[in-house]
């Protein structure tokens, strides 16, 4: 498509999104006229007033805040928790606690009670593995995992990958377990560490670097079609100047241009006004019907700013994570992998873990529920029967029932759906299990035995002369071989990863461009494309000793990642490393291992999806039930938190559900 038949679309048609957009909630007139809309101002949020809808909105925002219901600050007391334990009590008895799911929440929520002196079992259905959708894939750890790529000193995240510094209560539980951390370079850098923005943009049939569409991104907006107004406007600055007049709820630009939080009063109602307003709305409608963007300039910024596979979901979730994590936030890493999060807390419960013990159905005494089949109840006995069976795995498989005063319910609803629940819970806690949304996410990582990424075109001609004197200037002009033969060329590739049936399949994928792009010359951050494999990413630091790395080759949410989970596993790599060739070029293949590994959440019989990402109105309908205990039932997991997908939630929630038992009150 030309430039000029871009600019075209948008001064005609009406297509499908943007008929449901008129079917559902934005202006008939303005979808038509082709988002004329952009020319009258945002409606100004209301201001607040009395009510129990305004009461579920406070709620909310003292979620999202971190908040009791005196509106204090919970974090400080967190943090104490995490460093000095539960607080002390007088005549307080030791309790019988079950915690059901070994992720972080569970295993954090263990720790605190066994630190307390409450006598705790976890229960965990994976036979070998705690740490929930903190996943490494690595050699050893508490799992004894298999080596799994070429190099048995090779790692790398199947799920939670970065931290964020803006996160104070993981940061405050590294400190205490002492974990090694360091900087995770979300942003490429160059050899001194400084920002580069080198890494590509490879949309549309354009390849550009980021630093240069920063600089000059009329080429590849045009390409989209967006109006002549955004043409020279990078889309994360489209994107920005949308939210903005949100983020003025409760917050404000300094004079130095930075964000700062209003005092905390303010700051909480303004939150809670912009749930009010827009908690039942979804991204797409905010960017049609607020902001008043064309669909060509949402299709720019969705593909650009990783928008497009939730547009349909909630405009409050997508909102949060851009308001709570700013391009200035640091991210971090832990040394080894995140998993050594969950073995170091393993470590300290580890006698308390029964693995592969999958819940099947829970039953608990509730004085205002009384259960027809739970007549033994009676006095001071065990309030939580839980009863459980084994996968197998190749020994017999067996039940067994466990009881306890109170338990601790970590599984994702998306689990927890199936697991029967007597006497019913509340309708308002059932609506929530049977109505949370839960995305998809799938990652593919393929491995590599020299860092190319890394390199200038100095050093790629001298690797590539090494498997053939004229095989860098092949490359160059499009005239290497593409029948797979070149596939884990180069002298550093150990043999025995690669089959002929691997080269026929690559050979069969190859991309067809055979132009050759200029070297990255990065560490860290990574690229974006419009194919299938969307983010891509580089390591931020080498694995000591190792000459190679693992590349995420591929990260995509929603509905980009199902159409990854309809390959079986070994069929997504030839599909990866076409898409990371797409952007990088032909050349990488030589340094293939022929070794990858891949992640679907949703797909994970422990996971049930990659985390709950809400559905409009969602944080207002389920989210002040998801948290509230039920009799002996206490429910944690980022799941229950304002922060879903983070670990922060999952540790916020621990030590919330920690604080219920050990008090007998809220933990708030």
């Amino acid at each position: 498509m030309t430039e000029d038949q871009a600019v075209a679309r948008s001064d005609g048609g009406l297509s499908r999104r943007g008929f449901a957009a008129v079917a559902g909630t934005a202006p008939v007139a303005m979808a038509l006229s082709g988002g004329v809309a952009a020319a009258l101002p945002a409606p100004a949020l209301p201001r607040e007033s009395p009510g129990a809808d305004f009461e579920r909105c406070l709620a909310v925002a003292r979620a999202l805040l971190v908040l009791d219901s005196d509106d204090r600050p919970l974090v400080p007391r967190y943090q104490s928790v995490l460093q000095k334990g539960l607080p002390a009590l007088r005549r307080s008895r030791p309790k019988n606690v079950l915690v059901i799911g070994a992720g972080p929440a569970g295993l954090v929520a263990a720790w605190l009670l066994t630190r307390a002196g409450h006598r705790v079992t976890v229960l965990e259905a994976n036979g070998n593995r705690a740490g929930g959708r903190i996943k490494t894939f690595r050699r050893g750890g508490h799992e004894n995992a298999e080596q799994p790529f070429a190099d048995p000193r090779q790692y790398a995240e199947a799920g939670a990958m970065r931290i964020p510094g803006s996160h104070p209560l993981v940061m405050e539980l590294i400190d205490q377990l002492a974990l090694k951390k360091r900087r995770f370079h979300y942003v490429d850098v160059d050899s001194e560490g400084r920002p580069a923005h080198r890494t590509w943009i490879h949309v549309n049939g354009i390849r550009v670097r980021r630093a240069d569409y920063a600089r000059a991104p009329r080429r590849v907006n045009r390409s989209f079609g967006v109006p002549r107004a955004h043409w020279d406007t990078p889309a994360a600055a489209i994107l920005r100047s949308a939210l903005d007049p949100v983020r003025d709820e409760f917050s404000y630009l300094d004079h130095d241009g930075a964000r700062v939080d209003k005092p905390l009063p303010e700051r909480l109602r303004g939150w809670a006004r912009v749930v009010r307003r827009f908690g039942d709305w979804s991204m797409f409608r905010f960017l049609t019907e607020h902001a008043g963007l064309d669909e060509r300039t949402i299709d720019l910024i969705g593909t650009l700013e990783n928008l497009t596979s939730r547009l349909p979901l909630s405009f409050i979730h997508s909102f949060i994570g851009s308001s709570l994590i700013s391009p200035s936030t640091p991210f971090y890493e832990l040394e080894g992998g995140t998993a050594v999060l969950p073995d170091a807390l393993l470590e300290r419960v580890r006698k308390n873990v029964r693995f592969d013990r999958r819940v099947t159905r829970i039953q608990y005494h509730h004085p205002d529920r009384p259960s027809p089949d739970a007549e033994h109840v009676r006095g001071r006995g065990p309030h939580v029967w839980v009863d459980t069976v084994s996968e197998g795995r190749g020994r017999p498989v067996v039940r067994e029932q466990f009881t306890a005063d109170v338990a601790v319910v970590t599984v994702p609803f998306s689990g927890l759906r199936h697991v029967q629940v007597t006497p019913p819970l509340s309708y308002a806690k059932r609506r929530a299990v049977g109505e949370l949304h839960y995305d998809s996410a799938t990652k593919v990582l393929l491995e590599f035995s020299r860092r190319w990424w890394e390199w200038d075109e100095a050093e790629w001609k001298r690797e590539l002369r090494a498997i053939d004197p004229g095989l860098y200037d092949a490359y160059r002009t499009g005239r290497a071989a593409a029948d797979g033969s070149l596939l884990g060329a180069h002298p550093s590739v150990p043999a025995g990863y690669i089959t002929a049936g691997q080269r026929t399949h690559y050979a069969a994928h190859r991309a067809i461009a055979r132009e050759q792009p200029e070297a990255v010359d990065v560490t860290g951050g990574g690229s974006l494309s419009d194919n299938a494999n969307r983010f891509m990413f580089h390591p931020s630091h080498p694995v000591p000793g190792s000459a190679g790395g693992v590349v995420l080759a591929s990260y995509s949410w929603a509905g980009d990642a199902q159409r990854w989970d309809s390959l079986d596993d070994e069929a997504r790599y030839p599909y990866a490393l076409c898409g990371l060739q797409q952007v990088y070029g032909q050349r990488i293949e030589v340094f293939y291992t022929g070794a990858g590994r891949t992640q679907s959440w949703l797909r994970d019989p422990y996971a049930y999806g990659e985390a709950s990402v809400l559905l409009p109105g969602q944080h207002t309908e389920l989210l002040p039930a998801i948290p509230v205990a039920e009799g002996p039932l206490h429910f944690a997991g980022d799941h229950t938190s304002v922060k879903p997908a983070w670990i922060e939630g999952a540790v916020e929630s621990a030590v919330r559900t920690a604080l219920e038992i050990h008090t007998g009150g809220n933990g708030r």
